[in-house]
């Protein structure tokens, strides 16, 4: 084998490393768009559990202050 023949083979290796980079990039990429949807609905269903909690304390308090 060749000096010629090797270094083809290391630069199809390294682009085949980038290419295989470049998917794995965007895979987490799309991860974390997805992920931060998702918080971003917990953080809101999290507010609607706590508003509803606070409605009912503050009705068990206008009861129990009759």
């Amino acid at each position: 084998m060749t000096d010629n023949d090797n270094f083809e083979q290391n630069l199809d290796r390294l682009i085949e490393l980038c290419q295989q980079l470049k998917r794995d990039n965007q895979a987490l990429r799309n991860r974390e768009v997805d992920l931060l949807g998702e918080r971003s609905q917990l953080m809101k269903k999290n507010e609607m559990a706590k508003h509803k909690v606070e409605t009912m304390i503050n009705r068990l308090q206008a009861l129990s202050a009759e």
